[in-house]
């Protein structure tokens, strides 16, 4: 199998070096479309210090099954209609959680455009609740 693989690339280097730096891209783009990614442990550190102030932006029903302590919940699809209530969070950097951090990115950068800091949970409530941490009903 690896034998194939690397007699491809060797035979088709022109399309294997295409593949490579579309990937590249891709991944690169990715990255930097959704800002800064935090742990857990980062998450708390920010809103124990009062420093941070966790969105979440999962539907009323996900978040009325648990949340993480002192979580504003505006759901993704309403986000930008209640955008205004989080003007008086601006000093603070909102951290973004949303079920398995498929939203969140997209979320940060609309924030970032309207003059928010904002980072989001890696891995949203899930890494979070994999990480054993409480939730709040």
């Amino acid at each position: 199998m690896l034998a194939n693989l690397i007699e491809f690339a060797t035979t088709h280097y022109v399309l294997s070096g295409l593949f490579v730096t579309v990937l590249a891209l891709l991944i690169f783009t990715e990255a930097r479309k959704g800002g800064q990614s935090l742990s857990s442990r980062e998450l708390t550190a920010l809103v124990n210090s009062d420093q941070g102030v966790v969105l979440d932006i999962r539907g009323q029903k996900d978040f009325s099954a648990g949340h993480i302590v002192g979580a504003l919940n505006i759901p993704y699809e309403k986000l930008v209609g209640r955008m205004v209530e989080l003007d008086k969070h601006k000093a603070k950097t909102l951290i973004v959680v949303d079920a398995m951090g498929q939203h969140a990115g997209t979320v940060c950068r609309d924030l970032k455009k309207a003059g928010f800091t904002a980072a989001k949970l890696s891995g949203g409530i899930a890494s979070w609740r994999g990480d054993n941490l409480p939730l709040v009903k």
